[in-house]
C-alpha cells in the first residue's frame, strides 16, 4: 500500500486470520488504529470496490461471522515489523455511489478485549486464589487466540481464607478482570505483538520508566520529523489524594495524604507543580489498607501529569513506529519542555503513499530531568 520502506499487511479471518488477497489490499484506501493508556485500542479499516470486486466475498464473511472476524494489522518499517492491531470487528458500513458504481466499504473495530465481554460467569468461584491467580485463570480460557498473559503480582498478596470467604466473580470478565485491577491501583490492556497473531494481556501497574522510544525533533532542520506540536500545562486539577483506613478494633477511619513517589512512575519533570486540593477518595475505608494505599498512589498518579503536548509526525522520516504506554524523549521545544515524556496515546493514520501519527504525551512538571534524550 506505501511505497519506499514501508509496506502494510492485512490478515483477516474467523478465528484465524489468514492474508488477504492482493485485489483486496488494493482496494483498501485507509487505515486508522488507535492505542490508548487506561482503554482499549480500536480501528477502522476504509475500502473502495467495484461491484464485480472481490471485497463483496470479504462483505458477505464479516455479514455472516458477525462479531467473529478477526483482523490483524502490521507494517514494516526498514525491516522490522509492527503489529498494529489484532481484533475483532464490531461494526460495518457499506456506502453505494449510485452514480460511479462504487462502494465505500468501512468495518470498525477493537482489539481482542471485546472477545471477552459476551458471557457473564458471574457467580464463578475462586476458593483461596488472590486477584492476581484470579486473573491468570480467566486469561487462560483466551489463550487459543494468541493471548499471553503478563500478570504482575500485588505488592501484598491477598489470599483469602476459605472458611472466611471465598470470592466470586461479578459480571463478564473482562468486567471483573478491570475492577480487579482497579481495586488493586493496577491497569490492564493488551499490546499487539509482537509476533503476529499473539497479543500479551498486561495486568499490573502502570509503568513510566524503562528504555526511551527515539526522540521526537522540532526546530532541528533536516533533522526535524514532527509536522506539528503544541503544549499545555495545566496545574489546576493537581492535588494530594487522601484516604481512609478503618482500625477494626475501634472502626475509627484513619485519612492518610499520598505524596507523588511512586518508583515506577518517577517525575519526568524537573520543576512540578504545587498542590493546590485534597481529593477525598471514597468508600476506601471499606478496604484493606494495602488496597487503600494502592488506589492512593494509582489517583496520585493520574492527576500528576500537568504538561500535555499533542502534535503529528510523519513516520517516514521518523523511521519507526512510535508506540503508546511508554517513553519518548522531546528535543528543540525549548528548556521548558525538552525532556523525557510519558505516550499516552497515538493514533495511526495510513493512506495511500503517506503514513503519519497523531500522539498525545504527558508528565509531571516543567525542565528535563535529564541532560540529554536519545537520538
Amino acid at each position: 500500500m506505501l511505497k519506499g520502506k514501508i509496506s502494510v499487511s492485512l490478515y483477516i479471518g474467523v478465528g484465524v486470520p489468514i492474508p488477504v488477497p492482493k485485489p483486496i489490499v488494493d482496494a483498501l484506501s485507509s487505515i486508522e488504529v488507535t492505542s490508548s493508556a487506561g482503554q482499549a485500542s480500536g480501528f477502522s479499516l476504509v475500502f473502495n470496490f467495484s461491484s464485480k470486486s472481490p471485497l463483496n466475498t470479504l462483505l458477505l464473511l464479516v455479514g455472516q461471522a458477525g462479531p467473529f472476524v478477526r483482523t490483524i494489522v502490521a507494517v514494516n518499517i526498514n525491516g522490522t515489523p509492527n503489529v498494529l492491531m489484532d481484533g475483532m470487528i464490531v461494526n460495518h458500513q457499506l456506502t453505494p455511489n449510485v452514480q460511479t458504481g462504487e462502494s465505500t466499504f468501512t468495518v470498525m473495530g477493537t482489539d481482542l478485549t471485546s472477545l471477552m465481554g459476551y458471557i457473564d460467569f458471574s457467580g464463578f468461584p475462586f476458593p483461596c486464589m488472590p486477584a492476581e491467580a484470579r486473573v491468570l485463570l480467566i486469561l487462560a480460557k483466551y489463550a487459543v487466540f494468541g493471548i499471553i498473559p503478563l500478570v504482575i503480582p500485588t505488592l501484598f498478596m491477598d489470599i483469602p481464607i476459605v472458611t472466611d470467604k471465598i470470592p466470586t466473580q461479578k459480571g463478564k470478565d473482562l468486567a471483573y478482570i478491570q475492577q480487579l485491577a482497579n481495586d488493586n491501583g493496577y491497569v490492564f490492556y493488551l499490546e499487539p505483538g509482537p509476533a503476529v497473531g499473539t497479543s500479551v494481556a498486561y495486568w499490573g501497574p502502570e509503568i513510566k520508566v524503562g528504555v526511551p522510544q527515539p526522540a521526537l525533533n522540532i526546530n532541528m532542520d533536516a533533522h526535524t520529523n514532527i509536522e506539528s506540536l503544541n503544549f499545555t500545562f495545566d496545574a489546576s486539577s493537581k492535588g494530594i489524594p487522601l484516604v481512609f483506613i478503618q482500625i477494626q478494633e475501634t472502626r475509627t477511619p484513619i485519612p492518610i495524604p499520598i505524596p507523588d513517589l511512586n518508583p515506577l512512575q518517577p517525575p519526568l519533570g524537573l520543576i512540578p507543580p504545587i498542590d493546590v486540593q485534597l481529593d477525598k477518595l471514597k468508600d476506601t475505608a471499606k478496604l484493606s489498607p494495602m488496597q487503600a494505599l494502592a488506589l492512593g498512589v494509582a489517583q496520585s498518579s493520574r492527576t500528576s501529569d500537568v504538561v500535555t503536548a499533542n502534535g503529528t509526525l510523519n513516520v517516514v522520516r521518523y523511521g519507526h513506529v512510535l508506540k503508546s504506554r511508554g517513553l519518548v524523549g522531546v528535543r528543540g521545544a525549548g528548556d521548558a519542555f525538552d525532556g523525557l515524556y510519558f505516550v499516552k496515546s497515538v493514533k495511526h493514520k495510513i493512506q495511500r503513499g503517506t503514513y503519519t501519527q497523531d500522539f498525545t504525551l504527558t508528565r509531571n512538571g516543567l525542565v528535563s530531568t535529564v541532560p540529554k534524550v536519545p537520538a
